[in-house]
């Protein structure tokens, strides 16, 4: 049995180094880019649609009824975010859930209520892409590629393997 660790005295002297983050601003930027995406529908005549179910539902639209591990892949998300994810889009009307083929999956469906929307929210996808794509277009180095280079970077070295290589040679992590 370990004794129980004593509650670290603060260190006014000491750097707080969650001060500085490189990707702290990407981050924030997106959480507006998501905010006004939200505002769109806050804006609309449908009700209480959440900005972050559009993909499932697309999906959906696009694809037929689909299990929760299907619907996950399809989106590359894990199976346990997509099933809270459903789970809330089931109890708002949006979708509507059936056993599967074995007992452990479940198929999701829309349901009218979402089969009347998917015009707009297709709509509202489409406008975003072009926002995006219009945005992109007055930057000298668009994110997209940003994105691209960085995939390509990250195959070369995981930065799982970049992390740890610090990690080595900082003697607090020992």
């Amino acid at each position: 049995m370990t004794a129980p660790t004593q509650p670290s005295t603060p260190d006014p002297t000491a750097p707080d180094p969650t001060e500085q983050s490189l990707w702290r601003p990407l981050r924030l930027l997106q959480d507006a880019i998501e905010a006004d995406i939200a505002r769109v529908y806050a804006e609309s005549p449908v009700e209480g649609l959440r900005s972050s179910y559009v993909m499932e539902l697309l999906r959906l639209h696009a694809r037929g009824p689909m299990t929760i591990t299907e619907l996950a892949e399809s989106v590359q998300r894990t199976h346990s975010a997509l099933s809270q994810k459903v789970a809330a889009m089931r109890r708002a009307g949006w979708v509507e859930t059936a056993p599967g083929t074995d007992a452990r999956s479940k198929r999701v469906a829309l349901t009218a209520k979402a089969r009347e929307v998917v015009g707009r929210l297709a709509a509202e996808w489409e406008a975003t892409e072009a926002a995006l794509a219009e945005l992109e277009a007055e930057l000298p180095y668009p994110l997209s590629r940003v994105v691209a280079d960085l995939e390509r970077a990250l195959a070369r070295r995981s930065f799982h393997d970049r992390i740890t290589a610090k990690l080595a040679a900082d003697p607090r992590w020992r």
